[in-house]
């Protein structure tokens, strides 16, 4: 039995009209968008946990909400190369970005390599799914060894210039989540971000304050 069209029901029985102009105010694009909460998407998507031909399906769909549900239900396990690039391709919103990387993509085993292949392609959202895989990456990747995340800070050099606000922001996140790691990392994020500090360059310096600023935090709430 197509599970599809009872998804896409209960997608439109939750669509709210004002949650979906909240959307907007936060810079997401609410062209496809129902205005379905996030918490209602993780409960529904606890109903078809690992349905990797529905996630597909619903991603066709192109509306908003069944794509983020579908990073949610998709099995991490069957994602392809070709699938993340086919999907990263079509992303036209930083909170769908964000909800595909966090989900799904950083639980594949390709996670780190399309981390670093994409963080040098020039479409915005792409890019940034490259730093926030990176950021994801740090926090949800147990196994990874502190070397392994030496490719990501030297992307992070060089991202750290690139002034558009969905990049910016996710090159921020990507060296303070790195940072947070372990003391070992943060003393090496904490290098990087002195250096990104001395760039002549505005957004290089806004990323580093940034995350200077919350790595002094961390270590006032050690002491």
């Amino acid at each position: 039995m197509n599970p599809i069209p009872a998804i896409l029901q209960e997608l439109n029985r939750h669509a709210d009209p004002a949650r979906r102009n909240g959307m907007a105010r936060f810079g997401i694009n609410t062209q496809t968008a129902l205005g379905v909460s996030i918490p209602t998407l993780r409960k529904l998507a606890r109903h078809y946990r690992h349905q990797h031909d529905t996630a597909n399906a619903l991603w066709q769909t192109e509306i908003h909400e069944a794509r983020i549900l579908a990073s949610m239900m998709d099995d991490p396990a069957l994602v392809t190369p070709r699938q993340m690039e086919d999907w990263v391709c079509t992303l036209h919103s930083w909170d769908l970005c964000d909800q595909l990387c966090i989900n799904l993509f950083s639980r594949t085993p390709h996670a780190h390599a399309k981390a670093l292949a994409w963080r040098l392609r020039k479409p915005e959202y792409i890019r940034r799914a490259g730093f926030v895989l990176m950021a994801a990456l740090a926090v949800h990747d147990k196994s990874a060894a502190d070397d392994d995340f030496s490719p990501f800070l030297e992307a992070i050099r060089h991202g750290a210039t690139d002034s558009r606000n969905f990049v910016k922001k996710a090159v921020n996140w990507a060296l303070r989540q790195i940072g947070k790691r372990n003391p070992a990392l943060q003393q090496r994020a904490t290098q990087l971000a002195r250096e990104l500090l001395e760039m002549d360059d505005p957004t290089a310096r806004w990323i580093a304050r940034d995350a200077l600023r919350e790595f002094a935090q961390l270590r006032n709430r050690r002491q």
